[in-house]
Parts: structure tokens; C-alpha cells; sequence
């Protein structure tokens, strides 16, 4: 995650760049993970133990790039977060149930869709909002939230959706969520509190970690599935298109209805369309099916190589001045 602001004075710093070059390498990275999982299932099954220790440091390094200012968006400008936020937990799930129905799946792979869509925002969404020229501060703020709100929201809307089609617990789900989830993003925020030389110095290697943690996540949900993906990979990776580029495309338009500048469109758009998709996989395999966490997995991939495509169509986009902050360089 970065929090360096579009249209910051200054050069990008250490962070911006170490995440902008891993948001490029990482769909490389899960493609070859997947790949080499899919080859060789049997070698990499028991790392399915390790799904929530991993996305626990997933969720713990995301904590370290938090401050508690990234929260002051939620007083000072409440009204974007909350649109945003409302946009997350509602788009996505239905959503998720709508393009199951279209595309007629298979029970867990519907269940799975509409997992991954009722998951939080991804943290490679702020880097991706960067590249975009959306509002970075916003959409720091807006994945925050929503993962906050992940303990309680996530397995509500699963139960409520992804019900009708698979068992679901919906109370082992949020007990799971706020283990690996919550607790290392409260941490990681203390430990930022109390150590701000050491962490940050440490910021350039997070995104790494963060790439090597979900790619190792992804590497035990192919190896787990390895069996099926040849009879549901293309139906799969249809179902995660649609998905996530409608996610882009109706995020954009709920924020241009409900009148937010541009900047805003586009951070809204990308929090919306890219999920905390790891998590997503992790939970599917715990509670739901090893096939269920296949659209997981394959929106790992994917959503980093349409939000990359997004940014640099929207880049080419010029933005309108906004006129609050006309009147502030006037001033």
C-alpha cells in the first residue's frame, strides 16, 4: 500500500516505487506460481496449512503501512468514504450473484464469485489509483474501512448470497477474519505507532512480501484444485472478467450519479472493482470448497493486470479542475 498523494510536490518515494514495480511483476510471479502448482499439485498441497499464517503477514504488513492521519478522511470528507464504502459491500456481492446466474455455475464456483465480491478492498488498489491520477488519500482510506468492516459485512453478505448455493458459517467465517484479518492490521498499526524509524525503512520491501505471501496463497489453492481447473478454468476466468471489469465500469457510474469529481470516479471505480481477492481464496478453502476458491486465486491474477491496463487508459484522461482546489492555488 502507499500513501503518497497524486499531484504530491516531490519525486516518488522508495515506497511508491517498490509498489508500482510490484503491482506489475506480481500477475508474473502468480502465473508462474499457479503454474508450476498446477504441474506439480502433490508438492505443494501442504502449504494449504499455511493459507492463514500467510495472509495473516499479508494483513499484518498492510497494518504497518497505515497511520492513524490515513483515517481522517472519514471527518474531514465523510461523505466519499461512505459512498465508496457502500459501493464496495453492494456492488460487488450482487454482482458476483448476478454474473453467477448469467453464466449458470456450478454451485461452489458461484459461491466462490460471490465470496470474492463481498471481501474488502484490495491494498494494490491504492497503487493502482495512484497510476490512475485518482485520489490516493481516499482510497488509502476507503480499504481501510472496508477492511475494518470485513469482520462483520464479509460474512453476512456470503451467508446472506452464497447461501443459497453452499453451507456457509458465517460465524466461524467472522471468528476467522478477525484472527487474520483485524488483529494484524490493529498490530501492524501499533507497531507502526511505536516504531516509525524501523518501519519505515522497512516500507520498500513490503509490497514484496505482501507479492510473495498472496503468491504462495494462490501456489496452495491451484494445487488444491489442480484436478478441476481443466474442466472449470475457462468458465472461471470468464465469470472473473465479468466480473471485475463490471465492478470497475458501475463504481465509476455510482460515483459520477452521486455527483463526485473525477478523482473520486476513478478511486472509486478501482476500490470497487479490485478485491482483497486472497483472502477471499483463503476463506473459500476453509469454509466453502478447494474448487470455491478458484475464482479467488484466478481474480489474484487478473484483477492486477486490468487494473494496470485501467491506470493507463485513465492517465491519458486529463482531469477537470476541481473547483476547491482551483480556488486554493488562486489563494
Amino acid at each position: 500500500m502507499t500513501t503518497q498523494t497524486p499531484g504530491a510536490p516531490g519525486a516518488p518515494t522508495a515506497e511508491d516505487r517498490s509498489a508500482r514495480v510490484a503491482v506489475t511483476v506480481f500477475p508474473l510471479l502468480i502465473l508462474a506460481g499457479a503454474a508450476v502448482a498446477f504441474l506439480l499439485p502433490g508438492t505443494f498441497t501442504p502449504l494449504g496449512a499455511a493459507i492463514n499464517p500467510l495472509l495473516g503477514i499479508i494483513m499484518f504488513g498492510m497494518g504497518l503501512t497505515l497511520t492513524l492521519p490515513d483515517f481522517r478522511l472519514v471527518v474531514t470528507r465523510p461523505l466519499p468514504v461512505l459512498l465508496g464504502v457502500i459501493a464496495q459491500y453492494s456492488v460487488m456481492p450482487l454482482l458476483g450473484l448476478g454474473v453467477s446466474w448469467v453464466l449458470q455455475l456450478p454451485a461452489e464456483l458461484a459461491a466462490g464469485i460471490i465470496l470474492v465480491g463481498c471481501a474488502p478492498g484490495g491494498t494494490a488498489s491504492n497503487v493502482v489509483t495512484y497510476l490512475a491520477k485518482g485520489d490516493t488519500a481516499l482510497s488509502v482510506t476507503m480499504t481501510s474501512v472496508s477492511t475494518l468492516l470485513a469482520p462483520l459485512l464479509t460474512p453476512v453478505l456470503t451467508l446472506w448470497l452464497a447461501g443459497q448455493y453452499m453451507p456457509v458459517d458465517g460465524v466461524g467465517m467472522a471468528v476467522s477474519i478477525l484472527q487474520i484479518v483485524l488483529v494484524p492490521v490493529a498490530l501492524g498499526l501499533v507497531v507502526r505507532m511505536l516504531l516509525p524509524g524501523l518501519v519505515g525503512r522497512a516500507l520498500p520491501v513490503l509490497p514484496w512480501i505482501s507479492v510473495v505471501a498472496i503468491t504462495l496463497v494462490v501456489v496452495a489453492v491451484v494445487s488444491g484444485s489442480a484436478d478441476r481447473i481443466v474442466e472449470a478454468g475457462l468458465l472461471v476466468l470468464a465469470a472473473v472478467v465479468l466480473h471485475n471489469v463490471l465492478g470497475y465500469a458501475v463504481g465509476y457510474g455510482f460515483a459520477a450519479v452521486t455527483r463526485q469529481p473525477e478523482r473520486v470516479r476513478r478511486t472509486v471505480a478501482v476500490e470497487v472493482g479490485m478485491q482483497n481477492s486472497g483472502l477471499a481464496a483463503g476463506l473459500a478453502t476453509m469454509y466453502l470448497s478447494p474448487l470455491a476458491a478458484l475464482p479467488g486465486a484466478v481474480f489474484s491474477v487478473w484483477h492486477n493486470v486490468s487494473g494496470s491496463i485501467l491506470a493507463a487508459l485513465l492517465r491519458r484522461r486529463p482531469l477537470a479542475p476541481e473547483p476547491d482546489r482551483v480556488e486554493a492555488v488562486a489563494s
